[in-house]
């Protein structure tokens, strides 16, 4: 095993973990590690855009009001707050690092999404995150004190006891090398979790194949508190047929006027919702599950005739190039779709600041639960929330490196990990590939879009019974399939256990043998412990 050093360790190449990198790196070395390229992150397929309030008649009220509608009465208002009223500086901060969005004339051209009253929307086309990732990459690569890694797949944070204070703290993390199967020990006095979501958990997803909810698996072995897990967003339209990773069809194409129909061509929404078509997407996603189950048809149509050829070719070229691809032509044809998994609105619990309970660990972007999105994330706060936070977290660098430096730790070994095992491509991980659909295909049919009490009981049994027929691979050597495993056979049992334990149904979660809210006793958290192995209210 070999060591490395650095002041500030960043886990994960997203918006999140790069702007911070680029402000924490103000007051030390950092060290930034991927699993992947640099470029594969959750950031990089966002299509729609960031969130902020940019024109004369938008207001931070209404930017507010529209994300506590969609958050069904969980957003915590302080956290919103923060979001809608320092968005705009973050937005300026980006298109200082080099970003190129959109513009109509001198004015930023601002799209619409599903839940917003205004035209908020910061975008560049449709290809918004691949636009930030190359200038954010092309700032980092530039900057004399940060090193980016790929190919480090993080394994577990490395924990130590801080004898003059009788805690714990974050000491960094264990690293597997792809390509040579060795385990790398990095010592930092800072940690930030920047891992992104975990959508690889059900069998239809627009997450990237990496989204295996790394960071809440790691935090929650490391004893760091998480909440609200059973709030999975499903995307309502992904393009039809979803395959590994569902081709995404941005919300904004239904704010430029597209308009969801059932297949004999009426409308499907605007029974459902007085915002029709562009309804927030816990509603939209729930109405096309039920029409597709009550017709058997495999998907519905998003119908984009209203919208000039003009339009659609300027603000949507990826899309149609897309659809292209596939022999679909959007110009003249409606485009079939259906939902997909898409975003976590809970996670590892972070203050203000993106404090975990774990000193010297950080976390920002979907890897975290900060409050904002509630039940049910607004359109394009994401990307939002993961620049405001990450900024947050990257004012305190300079306090916590120097709280680090006095700090007298005694190494806690991380649960579960054991000595680096062989090389790579042994030949054996073909059965940790079945295993991980088979979580995928349990979750999607046991813990999706619609659930109840049996379902969601025979989800626990079946995790249970896999992770125990998995326990000699997850025990085993370590490969990236197997330690993904591990952690999505940890996520997908958080994710069960926090919809068990709320008996309502609100915003993403909905529960038909409890379809209504029950504010009296759910209108809080629902906030998972390790050390007590139980929820309780945040």
């Amino acid at each position: 095993m070999r060591s490395m050093e650095t002041d500030v360790l960043v886990i994960g190449s997203g918006i999140a973990g790069l702007t911070y990198a680029l402000q924490a790196a103000e007051h030390g070395d950092v060290c930034i590690v991927t699993k992947k390229e640099r470029a594969a992150s959750s950031t990089n397929y966002a299509q729609g855009g960031i969130a902020a309030v940019m024109s004369e008649d938008d207001s931070a009220e209404l930017h507010i009001r529209d994300t506590l509608l969609a958050g069904a009465g969980l957003c915590h208002m302080r956290a919103v707050e923060r979001l809608v009223m320092e968005g705009p500086a973050r937005v300026r901060d980006l298109m200082e690092w080099g970003v190129r969005f959109s513009r109509s004339g001198a004015r930023l051209d601002l799209g619409r999404e599903g839940g917003h009253s205004r035209r908020r929307v910061v975008h560049a086309g449709d290809l918004t995150g691949r636009e930030i990732e190359r200038a954010l990459l092309h700032a980092v690569a530039s900057h004399p004190r940060i090193r980016l890694f790929e190919d480090l797949h993080a394994v577990d944070l490395t924990v130590g006891l801080d004898r003059r204070t009788g805690t714990e703290r974050c000491t960094g993390a264990l690293l597997l090398e792809h390509l040579t199967g060795h385990l790398v020990d990095v010592h930092a006095r800072l940690v930030l979790m920047a891992t992104g979501g975990l959508g690889q958990a059900y069998r239809h997803t627009t997450n990237p194949e990496i989204a295996t909810g790394d960071g809440v698996a790691m935090a929650w072995r490391a004893g760091v508190a998480v909440a609200n897990l059973e709030f999975v967003q499903f995307h309502p339209t992904a393009l039809y047929p979803a395959q590994e990773r569902a081709f995404l069809i941005t919300e904004a194409v239904r704010g430029e006027g597209a308009v969801l129909r059932r297949l004999d061509g009426t409308e499907l929404m605007d029974a459902v919702h007085h915002l029709g078509s562009l309804a927030p997407r816990d509603i939209v996603a729930r109405a096309i599950d039920v029409e597709l189950k009550s017709s058997g048809s495999p998907y519905v149509h998003l119908d984009l005739s209203s919208l000039s050829r003009e339009l659609v070719e300027r603000r949507f070229p990826g899309i149609l190039a897309e659809c292209r691809s596939r022999g679909l032509d959007i110009l003249s044809e409606p485009i079939p779709v259906v939902p997909a998994a898409h975003y976590s609105c809970g996670g590892v619990i972070t203050d203000g600041d993106g404090r975990t309970s774990l000193a010297g660990l950080f976390a920002a972007g979907e890897v975290t639960c900060t409050g904002v999105h509630g039940a049910n994330r607004l359109a394009s706060n994401s990307l939002l929330e993961a620049v405001v936070y990450s900024h947050r977290a990257a004012q305190l660098v300079a306090v916590e490196l120097a709280a680090a430096a006095g700090a007298r730790l005694d190494p806690v070994r991380p649960d579960g990990v054991r000595p680096e095992g062989g090389p790579p491509g042994d030949g054996t991980d073909a059965a940790a590939d079945s295993a991980r659909q088979q979580i995928r295909d349990l979750m999607w049919e046991d813990a999706g879009i619609v659930r109840n009490n049996a379902r969601l009981s025979e989800a626990a049994r079946e995790l249970a019974v896999l992770a125990e027929e998995s326990a000699p691979l997850v025990d085993g050597p370590l490969t990236v399939e197997r330690i993904e495993l591990r952690n999505l056979l940890e996520v997908s049992g958080l994710i069960v256990a926090c919809a068990q334990r709320r008996l309502e149904s609100r915003g993403l979660h909905y529960n038909t043998d409890y379809p209504f809210r029950d504010s009296e006793r759910f209108l809080r958290d629902t906030t998972l412990l390790r050390s007590v192995g139980e929820s309780s209210a945040a």
